[in-house]
């Protein structure tokens, strides 16, 4: 059985490389930009699922920092060398940072995902435990057969290391499932329901990309290969990051909205989404605040009984 070839020991053509750092900086200004987004945008939802706007702010800010490494690394990792571009001991950086990157924001996904859905209390918090382990776990485990074995060219280990890893992928496929026909039955067809179930769609069907990958680097060879794993690999992490984020907000959002209208909690401005318009600002209600003042004139109150 022959030798795999690492990504970051091919060498590379003019077009190969200006396609590589092209998919880079458009996936990393993607992930700012969202950053950005979702930083400027957390009050746009209640408290309740205000976890899942963190979530993806500190996701894609985690992302966006691992593109500015690959970018950098790669532009420092290749010399030119005629009309090609020739890896040196530095080109491992522009791929090993990917995995540091999975190993923070897959579990973020995660508690992103499970912020927003209809579990609460002890069941979420042990459902989030298993998924953030099991995605911590995906991840680490391919690091090892991809990256450490052999520095990524053993064929057993990236087959030993991939089933393993696959193994804590169906874990996950399954708690996402779960997690979108639980929250299709308690929102009753709403759009915030809608919304999960393409979210979690989303989600499934952009992780299936990075097996392909992982298996490409068993039998790919070439620079070609090499640019078409660079770019699959940018484009699912636009997809799984910002698209699924912008998703997970609209649920935060639609969820906040029914809330708000039922009055169980509230939120200080009208709440849209689409230009349309789900509920009216609201303070809270007038009892607690009539009690409020109401305390501050009673004599000790401010200071406590003496």
């Amino acid at each position: 059985m022959s030798d795999a070839l690492a990504p970051w020991n091919a060498t590379l053509t003019l077009a190969e490389h200006s396609i590589i750092v092209y998919a880079l900086s458009v996936a990393g200004l993607a992930l700012l930009a969202f950053f950005v987004k979702s930083l400027v945008s957390t009050n746009e939802v209640t408290g309740r699922y205000r976890t899942g706007v963190y979530a993806g702010t500190a996701i894609t800010g985690v992302a966006f920092l691992s593109y500015v490494v690959l970018v950098a690394s790669f532009a420092l990792g290749y010399d030119r060398k005629g009309d090609s571009w020739v890896p040196n001991a530095n080109a491992i950086l522009s791929w090993a940072p990917r995995y540091f990157d999975w190993t923070v924001t897959v579990p973020l996904l995660v508690i992103e995902l499970l912020a927003v859905a209809t579990l609460a209390g002890v069941a979420a918090r042990r459902l989030r435990a298993v998924g953030v382990a099991a995605a911590f776990l995906m991840i680490s485990t391919g690091f090892v057969g991809g990256v450490v074995v052999d520095s990524g060219t053993s064929i057993p280990a990236l087959w030993t290391w991939g089933v393993i890893s696959g193994v804590f992928m169906v874990i996950l496929y399954l708690l996402v499932i779960y997690v979108v026909v639980k929250g299709g039955r308690d929102l009753k067809g709403s759009e915030a329901a809608a919304t999960l179930r393409n979210a979690g769609i989303l989600l499934i069907v952009t992780w299936m990309a990075y097996p392909i990958v992982f298996g490409l680097q068993g039998w790919g060879h070439g620079g070609a290969v090499i640019t078409w794993m660079q770019v699959v690999l940018s484009a699912a992490d636009i997809v799984a990051k910002v698209g699924f984020g912008a998703m997970i907000h609209k649920v935060a959002k639609f969820r906040s909205a029914e809330d708000v209208r039922a009055g169980v909690d509230t939120l200080p401005e009208a709440l849209w989404v689409s230009s349309e318009k789900l509920s009216d600002g609201t303070l809270p209600n007038s009892a607690t605040a009539h009690h409020s003042q109401h305390a501050a004139t009673v004599p000790g109150a401010q200071h406590g009984r003496r």
